[in-house]
């Protein structure tokens, strides 16, 4: 692989994007790749936006993935993935968990969410939509829904399945392995 390639993670403060990103970063590091990541935090706090990019290739000089240049953009919430779908390259996969979490403005009536986000996502780009919330809640298990996403995400990507739970089972806590390879594998599986 000679180029670089670039992944995004979006979503909302406590939906597991960082720890996304160090799964990422995991089975990147196995494949033998030079990474970097980079994270930016809006309100880092819960409900704030939170990004993270990961780049890699045969050597990485920087962490930034500029607009257009994402390969796949993945998010874990449906108004994330209108606000950053920008980044996509043509061609490039948006992986999107359909949930959707009411920023502060809406909250407080000072903005309206938008309708049909990803209808209108997929008038652009190449939409790969999951409800990841219900499929964790059939595992028994809601928070596990980031690598149901992640799995998704992870058939655009070069990374053998038997690495990803590999590297799943490295990143997660020890009582959690089991539940998030099965969370993946559903989104892997879809």
């Amino acid at each position: 692989m000679a180029e670089t390639k670039n992944i995004m993670i979006v979503g909302v403060g406590g939906q597991g994007t960082l720890l996304t990103s160090r799964i990422l970063g995991g089975i990147i590091l196995t494949a033998g790749y030079d990474v970097k990541l980079s994270e930016v935090h809006g309100m880092a706090q819960r409900g704030g936006s939170v990004v993270t990019f990961v780049r890699y290739g045969e050597k990485v000089a920087e962490p930034i993935v500029e607009e257009g240049q994402a390969d796949v953009l993945i998010a874990f919430e449906r108004l994330e993935a209108l606000r950053y779908a920008h980044f996509l390259k043509p061609g490039g996969a948006l992986v999107v968990n359909d949930q959707r979490i009411d920023p502060i403005t809406v909250v407080t009536g000072a903005a309206q969410y938008p309708e049909n986000i990803i209808e209108e996502l997929s008038k652009t780009y190449k939409v790969y939509s999951v409800d990841a919330a219900a499929e964790a809640l059939k595992l028994g298990n809601s928070r596990v829904f980031n690598n149901i996403v992640l799995g998704v995400a992870a058939q655009h990507m070069d990374f053998s399945r038997e690495d990803w739970l590999e590297v799943i089972a490295k990143t997660v806590p020890p009582k959690t392995v089991e539940i998030n390879q099965k969370a993946f594998l559903v989104g892997f599986e879809k």
